[in-house]
């Protein structure tokens, strides 16, 4: 069963999320906190949605997902945060159905793409992305500031700030 996620949710989304920085070998990167996901899932200007599968009553995946917007076609998108499926549930069909899921909810809101990014050396993950249809967007390379170089770029920070 896929559903949108509620606020009881949030530890559960909170532990999937820790549980996905441990698969991608960053077992200390998770600095959010059940407060934050609250604030971003369910405040007052929620900047990001999220959908669970469950078995037996039991989140065991989720997709946390936001809008984007294409210029070149004037129209929104969905941009896939997070994919995550425990691995008791893999192979079951779970991580299709959340990914069939949001197709779903893109086509029914008229967003014109859904994207993601996949990490290099997850080569299972990039099989079953590409057995779905979807394409390795080749010559493109993703791009990020945060801590000390966001903050002296925004002029509020002398590049020695800490997160």
């Amino acid at each position: 069963m896929i559903r949108f996620a509620t606020p009881a949710d949030i530890p559960a989304i909170h532990q999937l999320i820790v549980e996905l920085a441990i698969y991608e070998k960053e077992p200390d990167a998770v600095k959010a906190t059940h407060a934050d996901l609250d604030r971003a899932l369910f405040g007052e200007r929620p900047v990001a949605e999220c959908v669970l599968a469950e078995q037996d009553g039991q989140p065991v995946g989720l997709a946390l997902f936001f809008t984007n917007f294409s210029t070149w076609t004037g129209k929104p998108g969905l941009y896939l945060e997070d994919l995550f499926v425990q691995p008791t549930a893999r192979g079951s069909g779970t991580g299709k159905a959340l990914l069939a899921h949001l197709a779903q909810i893109c086509v029914a809101r008229g967003y014109s793409r859904f994207e993601w990014s996949v990490l290099d050396w997850n080569t299972p993950a990039i099989g079953f992305y590409t057995s779905l249809g979807a394409k390795l967007m080749d010559g493109w390379t993703v791009m990020r500031l945060d801590g000390d170089a966001l903050s002296k770029l925004a002029g509020t920070g002398d590049g020695n700030d800490r997160d």
